[in-house]
Formats: C-alpha cells, structure tokens, sequence
C-alpha cells in the first residue's frame, strides 16, 4: 500500500511538470513517467492488492509487490528495460490470481475483471518493448476499464438486466479489446471504435447499473452512487471526443482523451469505492462524512476547466485544472484519514 502511494504522490508531481507548473524534477525524468506511475504504481498495485486480499493467496501478493518495486525502480534509476519488466512481472502474476478467481467462480464479471488484467499485462508487454505510447495506452486503459465494468456487472444483478443487455454487454467488451489491438495497425479506426465502446458502456451502466436505486438512499450509499453516476458521464464525454477527435497522439486535444477517462471517470470510481476497499485492506473503519462530496466536487470543477483549457485551447486554464485536479486527490485521502479519525473516536 505503501508502494501504491509513493506511486501516487510522484504520479501527481510527474503530472504538475508534465503541464507546466515549475516544479523541481525530483527524479531522473520524472517528467515522462507520469503514465508508468499511475497506471502501474498506482492502479496496478492497488488493484491487485485488492484481489490478492480477496483470494487470501500468499503468492498473489507477488502482484502489487513486483508492481510496486518495478515502479520505485524506475523513479531511481530513470528510463530502462528493467522497470518495465518488473511490472510486467507483476501484471503476469495478476492475470494467475484473475484466472484464479474464475476457477472458483466461473462467471461474465469475473470473466470481464480477467481480461482487464490480461490488458494491463499487454500493456506492460509492450511498454517493456518500447513500443509509441498511444499503442500502449489503450491497453492500459482497458485495464481499469474492464477491471469497474466486471465489478458493476456483479453488483447489476441486484436488478436482473434482461438478455439482451447481459449479450450486449458481452459483445461490448469483445468490441473494446478489438478496438485496442486496432490501433496498431490503424489507429484512426481503432481510436474510434474505442469511443464508440465507451460511449455505449456509459449508457450501459446509466441503464442497468444499481446506483439507479443507490442514489435515491442516504449516507454513504448515496455519495458512492453520486461518485458513480458522474465517472460514467465522463467515460460517455471520453468517448465522444475520441469519437470526434479520432486518432489524437500529443498535445491538448490527446490530454482532453485521457484525462476525461482517467480523472473523470476512473478517479470517479476510486473516490466511489475507496470507503469500501480502504477498510477491507487495511482493516480499519471509515467513518461517512458529508465532507466526502468537497474533493468530489472540486475534481469535476477543475476537470472541466482543464477540458475546456484543452480544447480552447488556453494553457493557463489547463494547468490551473490540472493543479486543482491534483489538489483534489490529495483533500480526497485527507478526508479518508479523517473518516478514518473519526472511526476511531
């Protein structure tokens, strides 16, 4: 956990350079390692910690551990073929404890969870054999993609979707990994079948998901489906602007596609399911305060201040969005601690 954290502080910091904001490079690099940071040393470690805790597997802690030190290796020793294939390492001893999880429990969701972690393991492959980024990044993206949608699909059940939408969301999925092997060879047209997926799975989940009855109760639950609900208006607005955009590779309009999916959509679910995951890791209580909704609040603002920056474009809205965008992670953990406090009083 403590590896999933330093990955997220230098991830946040990585970010800050990357748009602008003068900040001294703590690292070798540090600049061009904001993607390997988030994506590996922070998603990936949290997520599969998160399931290794779930399995109750000793070697399934080689995930988030191999994860966790390909990334520190990284930061220490800047650019190289060895941190690439640590993670890999690690994703590979994911997709076991995945394949794992669907031995016991052989189900569409834990199907779904596996074959995210078989992108992120894809990913990482190519990462480790220095292929262009906007190849690679499509596969980590179908990582927490995948990863939320296998979850959300377990928790549907609640309100029994008909066949016809547990098929399409099948075809859906299938459509999605196609469109990310696409893009290599024409990213254009895999660009666009990608936004069309992400589109179509907003309205999936907006349709059939249970935060259809969730945000009508109180507390906890409610701030948990107001986290959801609007994660999935961003992966709707992510996938409208790859639809429109196509194949962006650098600049503003390619920070406007990753950021709508990653911060709002993805940092969405993590906002929405950290009360739950939190406690279930690291054995302590969380105590709900109406305080959650601030950085909640503040991460959609400043996210719709650094889309607007990009497309406009104005590079000093992008970066006054990026900066609250990284405020608003750091006062997010604040309140868990004080949730935490609270728990404890």
């Amino acid at each position: 956990m403590m590896l999933a954290f330093i990955s997220l502080v230098a991830g946040l910091w990585s970010g800050l350079l990357r748009i602008g904001v003068p900040l001294p490079a703590l690292a070798p690099d540090l600049a061009t390692s904001h993607g390997p940071l988030m994506i590996g040393g922070f998603l990936g470690t949290l997520i599969s910690l998160e399931r290794a805790v779930a399995l109750g597997r000793p070697w399934a802690y080689g995930a988030p551990l191999l994860a966790g030190i390909g990334t520190a290796l990284g930061l220490l020793s800047g650019p190289g073929h060895l941190a690439p294939i640590v993670v890999t390492a690690g994703s590979l001893l994911f997709v076991a404890s995945s394949l794992d999880v669907m031995r016991r429990q052989f189900t569409d969701f834990t199907t779904t969870m596996a074959l995210g972690a078989a992108s992120w393991a894809i990913g990482n492959g190519l990462w480790s054999l220095g292929r262009p980024v906007f190849e690679l990044v499509v596969w980590w993206m179908a990582f927490p993609l995948l990863t939320i949608l296998g979850e959300r699909l377990e928790l549907s059940r609640v309100i029994r979707p008909p066949k016809i939408a547990q098929r399409t969301f099948a075809f859906l999925v299938a459509v999605e990994i196609a469109g990310a092997g696409i893009v290599s060879l024409s990213p254009a047209l895999g660009s666009r079948i990608l936004g069309l997926t992400f589109v179509a799975f907003a309205a999936w989940l907006s349709a059939f998901d249970v935060v259809k009855r969730t945000i009508k109760t109180q507390g906890l639950t409610r701030y948990i489906a107001a986290c959801l609900l609007t994660g999935y208006v961003w992966l709707g607005v992510s996938g409208a602007l790859w639809l429109w955009l196509g194949a962006v590779r650098v600049g503003p309009l390619y920070d406007a596609v990753l950021h709508t999916f990653f911060v709002g959509f993805v940092f969405s679910m993590i906002f929405g399911h950290a009360p739950i995951i939190l406690p279930a890791v690291l054995r302590v209580e969380i105590k709900y305060r109406v305080v959650f909704y601030l950085p909640l609040a503040l991460l959609h603002l400043a996210l719709v201040l650094r889309v607007i920056g990009d497309l406009a474009p104005h590079g000093e809205l992008r970066v006054c969005g990026g900066v609250l965008n990284a405020v608003a992670v750091v006062l997010f953990f604040a309140t868990m601690a004080i949730g935490a406090a609270a728990s404890r009083r």
